[in-house]
Parts: structure tokens; C-alpha cells; sequence
């Protein structure tokens, strides 16, 4: 008999259904329960998907006792909901960012280690297969000595002044660098090291009142290597979310975002399928087959990790509650260093 894991959700906004959407369709997951505080959402699904749903997530927990729940609800939430569901013992997959300041980030990585459940926080970018292989190059030092790096994201998010939602409030977890740049953030901290020092940082507000919509940063890595952080969610030029990662080296230079990955070899040493100068590689070279698409193959590879993670298949090792805690305690910095 096939093993299954039973799984809740919690919060079913647009991530919240794009997750419920790759879980229905997964083949070991049996969904038990959803939680959404709108009572027209709660009625919809009811309705329509067969779902037993909820308005209160203590009581979907206690009666539908999942073995693991889907945490995609604003930020500000995370901390209280999170720390009440560790204390039942269930495995949690949370959205990002993972918490409003480091200490909660912290709390929350003490209590999953010393509960000892699966814990694993939407940073979806790693999932992808040129960032997966831009990480696979410079672990095994393919491009020499990093000396420079810069980590850019772009897109249309806000571009115009408008109504506020969470976005737009700091204390749910809003503005560019908490909702944005943290992709950029977590993915430098993964592939060359946390972030442990700002040198100095803007915050720059463009339509919003409230939070940041560019955020422009000179850090250093805790190897040593210092770096630019360049992101704008109020950039129209962009159809939707660009991410990207240049590292240099002293033997080459890298070039990635989630479509196209260039690689410069300047020496006469390098890793098999590549040659010197300039290389080329697509994300459909790179990427393994998911059994669900939805928005990018990412985004099922990262939930099915989870699934996989929880089942004991895989180890319990990427996007954990741990290198969430440092992303936030590098975001901490960001934010520290602007306002001197």
C-alpha cells in the first residue's frame, strides 16, 4: 500500500491555491483540511473541491490531524501560527519571508530542531536548474576565487500609487526588501555564503507611502566576498519578476537568471560539458521533469521535496528553517544600515 502524507493548508490567497493546486495533483499527498478567514473562500471551496474546510487553523488542526501543513498566509502571521503547529509535532512548508525580524527566525529554528519535524520555507529559486547548476560551479571552485559579486530582481509589482494591501504594510511583511529582494538575499547566502555585514544600503520609496520599492545594497559574505544588491518591484521595463546572479572569479565569470545561464572559462581548466570562453545553457537543459506544472517547474520540484522530505525519501537540508533564519537576519542588516 502506497504511503501517503495528509496535509493541510493554511491561507488560500494566490500562493495559498497555486500550492493547494500542485498538492491535489500529487500523488502521495492526501489533502485533509483548509483554512482561509474568508468565509466566501471557505464556502467556494466547500463547495466546488470536496475539501473540508476551515476558518480557525487550530481546529483544522485538531480535527484533521495532518501530518503536515502549508503555511501561505502574510508574514506577520507566521511566527504565532508556526510556533502553535511545531508544538503539535506537524511538519511545516511556511511562504517566505520566513518571519518579521531574526529572533522570531531564530525561535522558530530551535523549536523545529528540538521537535525534530521537517521544516522548509518557500525560497522557490532554488529549485530552479541554473541556479541549481550556478551553485553545483562554484562549489566546486570551477571559476577560481570569487572576488565580486551582484544579485539584481525587477519586475512591475507596484507602479503606481494604489489602495494598500500587505504589500504595502511593514508590519505584515510588505516593501521590496522583505518581499522582493529576500529571493535575491537568500539565493547569495546558498551559493556563496550569508551575508554577515552592510556596508551601506537605500531603502528608496517610488509609489508606496509606507515601505521601500527599490532597495540598493553593498554587503559582504561571511567568506569575505563582497557584493551589490540592486532590486526594484516598481520597474515597468520588466513583464514580470526577473531574478539574476553575476559572480567573478579569477579564473571566469558566471551570469544567471531562472531561463539562461552563461559561464566565461578564461583558463585551460574546466568542467566537463564546458569549454573555454563563453558558455550558453538554457533552464530546459538543466531542469528535471516535475509531474504537476504550474507557474514553473519550481514550484512543484520544492513541494514535492517537502513531500519526499517528510515521507524520510530526502534529506531534510534545503530551504530549511535555518537558512531562512539567516536570510531575515541578512535582511535585518540591510534594513539596520539604512536607517544610519
Amino acid at each position: 500500500m502506497k504511503k501517503m502524507v495528509k496535509i493541510a493548508l493554511i491561507g488560500a490567497g494566490k500562493m495559498g491555491l497555486s500550492h493547494l493546486s500542485i498538492l491535489g495533483a500529487h500523488p502521495k499527498v492526501e489533502i485533509v483540511g483548509v483554512c482561509d478567514t474568508s468565509k466566501m473562500v471557505v464556502q467556494v471551496l466547500e463547495r466546488y473541491s470536496g475539501y473540508k474546510c476551515f476558518s480557525d487553523y487550530l481546529k483544522m488542526a485538531d480535527e484533521s490531524r495532518p501530518d503536515a501543513v502549508v503555511v501561505a498566509v502574510p508574514t506577520k502571521y507566521h511566527f504565532p501560527m508556526v510556533k502553535e503547529l511545531l508544538n503539535r509535532g506537524i511538519h511545516i512548508f511556511t511562504e517566505k519571508p520566513f518571519c518579521l525580524n531574526p529572533e522570531e527566525s531564530k525561535e522558530l529554528t530551535e523549536l523545529a530542531k528540538k521537535v525534530g519535524v521537517v521544516n522548509q520555507v518557500g525560497y522557490h529559486n532554488k529549485f530552479v536548474g541554473t541556479f541549481q547548476e550556478v551553485k553545483r560551479l562554484i562549489n566546486a571552485g570551477s571559476i577560481g576565487e570569487i572576488t565580486h559579486f551582484q544579485g539584481e530582481a525587477y519586475g512591475p509589482v507596484v507602479v503606481k500609487k494604489k489602495s494598500d494591501t500587505w504589500r504595502s504594510d511593514p508590519s505584515e511583511g510588505g516593501g521590496c526588501l522583505m518581499d522582493y529582494a529576500s529571493h535575491v538575499i537568500d539565493l547569495i547566502n546558498d551559493i556563496i555564503s550569508p551575508i554577515e555585514s552592510c556596508k551601506g544600503s537605500i531603502l528608496k520609496s517610488i509609489y508606496s507611502k509606507s515601505v521601500d520599492d527599490s532597495v540598493y545594497a553593498l554587503v559582504e559574505s561571511k567568506s569575505g566576498v563582497s557584493g551589490l544588491i540592486s532590486v526594484n518591484w516598481s520597474d515597468e521595463t520588466y513583464r514580470k519578476m526577473s531574478t539574476s546572479i553575476s559572480i567573478m572569479g579569477t579564473n571566469g565569470k558566471i551570469e544567471s537568471d531562472a531561463n539562461e545561464l552563461k559561464v566565461f572559462f578564461k583558463g585551460d581548466k574546466f568542467p566537463t560539458g564546458y569549454s573555454k570562453g563563453w558558455n550558453v545553457k538554457y533552464v530546459t537543459d538543466l531542469t528535471e521533469e516535475v509531474d504537476f506544472y504550474l507557474r514553473g517547474e519550481e514550484y512543484s520540484a520544492q513541494i514535492d521535496y517537502f513531500i519526499k522530505a517528510v515521507l524520510g525519501e530526502k534529506n531534510n537540508v534545503i530551504n530549511t528553517f535555518e537558512s531562512a533564519w539567516k536570510t531575515d537576519k541578512s535582511i535585518s542588516l540591510i534594513k539596520e544600515q539604512s536607517s544610519k
